[in-house]
């Protein structure tokens, strides 16, 4: 795909990566994209780059507007190898630029690629980039979802290169949030924030503090799609998500069944769920990937989690899931731990425990023995 246009000065230079499946542990069934902006000025900004196979093709994206070696500066706001990949051939082509970051994202580069030789810059809070009638400022965002990671503002174009945050997996010839569609475009970025960001609720709010208090006419993320209709509906997203609210009327089973007892546990549960009025979505993690069930528990209340016995413990699907659930952490759910078993049962109070860990509230488990009566 070649260099999009984004308005004057401004143009979209990354790659789209339509065969990615899976990215950061979690099933990427859309592809995803690698996005980097041109910005041109009396000196000419690169923000961002791609990962290292793509690095042959931003360098021609970027040609197809400017000489590369007319690049003068260099803004990464992540050190992660899908947003720095190609960063050690630009800093070897381009020996005079300046590399700006924060000084976290100094060490991980150094860390990633040993010493580049980079006329490097390191940025904090409230530090800023003249580069003519352009002023960039650096909004340090810890923790959403690295240490190092850090968002550019753009002043005078009201526009935010908002790194992970607000972005999404997918791979389309659509450019904007508008022609993607706002259904859409909520999907995927949920998934996003459920497999990637909700950890990191509290950081994200503190960044939606500082973002909200902006005029912003576009946000340009790392993946996906670029906001310029639905900022307000993706905000509003964000900040219910980092609340960990979630919806009393929406609820998941989730199991794995090893001669068919539980599933037919899971579906009684289901059908009981129903009859009260709730949203319910069955889970055979047989069949589906962890992040496919973790992304749909994001806004849902109320969370099944059902195993048969295997050999004293949950069976291994479950058991995947159970672990990849805990690091990302949701809270303020109910959980119900459920399963059957022909002698011993130890894997329906394991599920049980882990939702304590979580502190989540617990329904009384179900168990059938050999079969649900």
């Amino acid at each position: 795909m070649p260099s999009f246009q984004v308005k004057e000065s401004i143009y979209s230079v990354g790659s789209v990566d339509w065969n990615v499946r899976v990215f950061h542990g979690y099933q990427t069934p859309y592809g995803a994209t690698y996005n980097a902006y041109l910005v041109l000025d009396d000196q000419i900004t690169l923000i961002d780059s791609v990962k290292a196979p793509f690095t042959e093709e931003l360098i021609r994206h970027i040609e197809e507007i400017v000489p590369l070696e007319k690049i003068d500066n260099l803004i990464v706001n992540h050190i992660e190898p899908d947003h720095s990949g190609a960063l050690p051939e630009l800093v070897r082509r381009l020996p005079s630029a300046k590399v700006y970051g924060t000084a976290a994202a100094k060490k991980g580069l150094d860390a990633h690629y040993g010493d580049m030789g980079m006329d490097y810059v390191a940025v904090k809070a409230g530090d800023t980039l003249k580069t003519g009638k352009y002023t960039f400022h650096f909004l340090p965002m810890p923790m959403v979802h690295w240490p190092d990671s850090m968002s550019t503002y753009l002043e005078e174009e009201q526009i935010l290169f908002s790194n992970d945050a607000l972005g999404q997996h997918i791979a389309s010839d659509e450019r904007f949030d508008d022609q993607l569609g706002l259904d859409r475009l909520l999907e995927r970025a949920g998934d996003y924030y459920a497999n990637i960001v909700l950890p990191f609720g509290v950081q994200v709010q503190k960044l939606l503090e500082q973002v909200t208090a902006l005029p912003l006419k576009l946000v340009c993320p790392s993946h996906g799609v670029m906001l310029r209709t639905y900022i307000g509906e993706m905000a509003a997203k964000y900040s219910a998500w980092a609340r960990n609210e979630s919806d009393e009327m929406k609820a998941v089973v989730i199991y794995d069944t090893m001669w068919g007892a539980t599933r037919k546990m899971a579906e009684t549960i289901a059908e009981r769920w129903q009859s009260e009025g709730k949203a319910v979505e069955l889970i055979d993690l047989s069949q589906r990937h962890v992040s496919y069930a973790m992304a749909r528990l994001l806004e849902a209340k109320y969370i099944a989690v059902g195993s048969s016995t295997l050999n004293r413990n949950v069976m291994p699907n479950t058991a995947a899931f159970l672990t990849y659930m805990k690091g990302l952490s949701p809270k303020n759910r109910v959980g119900l731990a459920f399963g059957a078993y022909g002698w011993s049962g130890e894997s329906i109070p394991q599920i049980d425990h882990v939702f304590e860990e979580m502190g989540w509230q617990r329904l009384p488990m179900e168990k059938a023995q050999w079969k649900p009566q």
